[in-house]
């Protein structure tokens, strides 16, 4: 399994940009699965889960990875301004992955916390 995300259900399935064997979508797993169950296949395949989901960022603080958070705070968008975003920031949010165990994503900033 190569598998370096999961994407959270209240994500698009379908964005090229997550369509690789680095993600799997969590439809693909159970789209019925609780946040416990979420955490714990990421946390049993040392995944990063990407979510909109507040209660993964509030989970994370807690605990230390696996998994790490990254939590896409964008309020409501268009699904093109959403890829948009998404797109421009993605390659800044893989960089500091590495060092934080959670990325906020905001329009106009990323923060991370160790």
């Amino acid at each position: 399994m190569g598998f370096k995300f999961l994407i959270d259900v209240n994500l698009p399935r379908f964005f090229s940009l997550w369509d690789s064997a680095d993600f799997i979508h969590q439809f693909d797993l159970g789209d019925e699965w609780n946040d416990s169950e979420i955490w714990n296949y990421a946390k049993a395949h040392n995944l990063t889960i990407i979510t909109k989901d507040s209660d993964f960022s509030s989970r994370i603080l807690l605990h230390n990875p696996p998994p790490k958070v990254i939590h896409i705070k964008l309020g409501n968008l268009k699904m093109n301004q959403f890829f948009e975003v998404i797109h421009r920031l993605w390659p800044e949010i893989i960089e500091i992955n590495n060092e934080y165990k959670l990325i906020n994503v905001f329009k106009d900033r990323i923060e991370g916390v160790r």
